[in-house]
């Protein structure tokens, strides 16, 4: 009997939608994909998700449950011509035999506009039955056309409970066990990719010899250490504390330095990016107010282009923020504002800046003496002239 030498990701591939682990709000019971095949109804698809999340083992799938010719090309490396040729065979195929042919275009964003348009005939009239993969937002990486031809179905990253599983069902393939802390570390080192985690732990596994696979071992094949950093223990919380006052006081070097301690222990980039949106209003604020809008679109660029990528961005946005002038006077002045809310609850609203919406309320003095730019306090009687916020006196301080 000869050995099978598929990577073990490959031995692994579910064979029905009960073995795919994770994308449940596709394959599970509601589960769009299994609802089509009830319906013996295919349609043209776009998978959207990060790596290692199962599009091309979903694809593969499709095709076993819909008896359909399965073909697989990467937009890296194929051709106009290659298409064309998988479509001439899919008209005979379709002509002699009825068996469909589903096309599986892999980094589907890497076709450029005019190849991605020869694929809109053979979509259009069901020639084949086209399913491309990407990791990128089809929005801006898929032309129109196409979109409108098919169904985005977004992908999920795996939790750590279902990478748990996988590797669980890898344990039990080889019929071998791990500690525990190589299993936490293997989890972590995979970040929701499992195919990266199966590749990590098959190297591991060759170099037991059969034995237990260690940290030693895991931190081997990984090609990283293990740093201590757990997401949801005290480490995490002082990690992101001394990153928040590192950028707090402007210096910049350690910001960086403990976002690299957070990345490069796999934590979640958007985590990252939403304590830099809210630094943004707490300790920028009125200094320099676009710092939020630099914040959001470094959470905005993180949600989509994810890890590896996001280490970049997140760079970028930390030295940007750290730079920045600080003035948490708006933010002070809510709180002192919420102080008086607490101290006297809903004070009566001055009827001058009452809304005035009918004749009954305007008789009753809603409105009444409103003036647009006047001076005056439109605070409540009991705290009128109250000062929560005064530019002249909101410092700023830090670098430019």
């Amino acid at each position: 009997m000869s050995m099978d030498t598929r990577p073990l990701a490959e031995q692994l591939r579910p064979q029905s939608f009960d073995d795919v682990i994770g994308q449940e709000h596709l394959v599970g019971k509601d589960g769009v994909l299994r609802k089509m095949l009830a319906q013996s109804f295919l349609p043209s698809l776009v998978f959207w998700g990060p790596p290692g999340v199962g599009k091309t083992t979903l694809a593969r799938l499709l095709a076993t449950l819909t008896n359909s010719h399965f073909e697989s090309k990467s937009a890296v490396t194929a051709t106009l011509a290659d298409v064309r040729l998988i479509v001439s065979q899919a008209r005979t195929r379709k002509t002699e035999t009825g068996e469909r042919t589903i096309l599986f275009l892999d980094e589907l964003h890497r076709f450029n506009k005019a190849q991605q348009d020869a694929l809109l005939p053979v979509v259009e009239d069901g020639t084949i039955c086209f399913i491309g993969a990407t990791t990128e937002n089809p929005s801006f990486e898929v032309i129109a056309p196409l979109l409108s031809r098919t169904r985005v179905l977004v992908l999920k990253q795996l939790t750590d409970d279902e990478l748990k599983k996988l590797l669980g069902k890898a344990l039990e393939f080889v019929s071998t066990t791990i500690d525990t802390d190589a299993q936490g570390f293997l989890i972590a080192c995979a970040n929701g990719d499992g195919r990266s985690l199966l590749t990590i732990f098959e190297i591991a596994h060759e170099l037991s010899n059969g034995s237990e696979i260690t940290l030693e071992l895991v931190e081997t094949a990984a090609q990283k250490k293990m740093l201590s950093y757990d997401k949801t223990g005290d480490n995490h919380y002082d990690t992101i504390s001394a990153f928040i006052k590192s950028m707090r006081s402007s210096d910049t070097s350690a910001s960086i330095y403990y976002l690299a301690r957070m990345t490069m222990s796999g934590e979640d980039p958007l985590f990252i990016a939403r304590r830099m949106v809210i630094f943004a209003s707490e300790d920028i604020g009125m200094a320099q107010p676009t710092a939020l809008v630099v914040a959001n679109a470094v959470f905005d660029a993180c949600h989509k282009v994810g890890y590896p990528e996001a280490h970049i961005v997140l760079a970028h946005g930390v030295v940007y923020l750290s730079r920045a002038k600080k003035n948490r006077s708006a933010y002070d002045a809510l709180l002192m504002a919420e102080v008086d809310v607490e101290k006297y609850g809903n004070l009566p609203i001055p009827l001058s800046v009452r809304n005035a919406p009918t004749k009954l309320m305007k008789s009753l003095g809603y409105s009444k003496g409103y003036e647009m730019y006047t001076k005056d306090s439109h605070l409540p009687d009991k705290i009128k002239g109250t000062i929560y916020y005064n530019e002249e006196s909101s410092t700023e301080h830090g670098n430019t």
